[in-house]
């Protein structure tokens, strides 16, 4: 519940004392609750918010909400989206399969089914979110510090952890010689300290999974 509260959730219908109850609910558990009235709005919302979780009615004026899941789907299949709907007909249900949706529930939804299903999607997220796959078939759990191949844990030390550990925090941009300084050897660091430990990490994984940026410092290379 603590890692819900840091999430953003998206909340989708066009009923508004509908909306505005179950805002009230989530907000208790959530800190970035956001709110649309329908498809369309919901279209700009997820645009603008990036949300975690989206909870949307299907139908809706202007865009119903599959067809406006199906315009997310289209780039973006991470998303744990739950449809909550009074018409529960197969057409639907199907519909809602093909886009590999968490959950379909029929209004009036209680609020204990709402929740069990926002604990199952957080979990998901975290797993999602925590795991970072290395050039060469290799993962790295930042939520456990831990460096796997294949399933099988690579042993690594104090240091090689954290080193690894901001690489990846940093994975769009190269990380600065100072800042391993700072992170990973308390402000002290001599240059064959930080050629030694990437020539450990590269033995344990491969050459190519930390690329060395010239004159600034190096980035991990992470696998799309």
């Amino acid at each position: 519940m603590e890692i819900l509260k840091n999430l953003k959730i998206l909340y989708i219908d066009d009923e508004k004392l509908i909306r505005e109850d179950a805002v009230e609910y989530l907000s208790f558990y959530c800190e970035n609750v956001y709110e649309a009235c329908d498809g369309n709005d919901g279209l700009k919302k997820y645009q603008e918010h990036k949300p975690d979780i989206i909870i949307t009615d299907i139908k809706m004026p202007k865009q119903n909400g599959l067809d406006m899941i199906k315009q997310i789907r289209k780039n973006d299949k991470t998303t744990k989206i739950i449809v909550a709907t009074a018409h529960l007909e197969t057409s639907y249900l199907m519909d809602a399969i093909e886009l590999g949706l968490v959950k379909y529930l029929v209004k009036p939804i209680m609020e204990d089914t709402l929740l069990q299903v926002l604990e199952k999607c957080t979990e998901d997220v975290v797993k999602e979110q925590s795991v970072f796959n290395i050039s060469g078939g290799f993962a790295f759990d930042i939520l456990n510090h831990t460096l796997f191949c294949n399933q099988e844990q690579i042993p690594l030390t104090k240091k090689e952890l954290l080193f690894l550990e901001l690489l990846i925090k940093n994975s769009n941009r190269a990380v600065k010689y100072d800042e391993f300084s700072n992170y990973v050897w308390d402000g002290y660091m001599s240059e064959d300290a930080l050629r030694s430990i990437v020539r450990e990490i590269r033995k344990k994984t491969t050459k190519e999974s930390i690329k060395n940026i010239s004159g600034i410092g190096y980035q991990v290379n992470l696998e799309k």
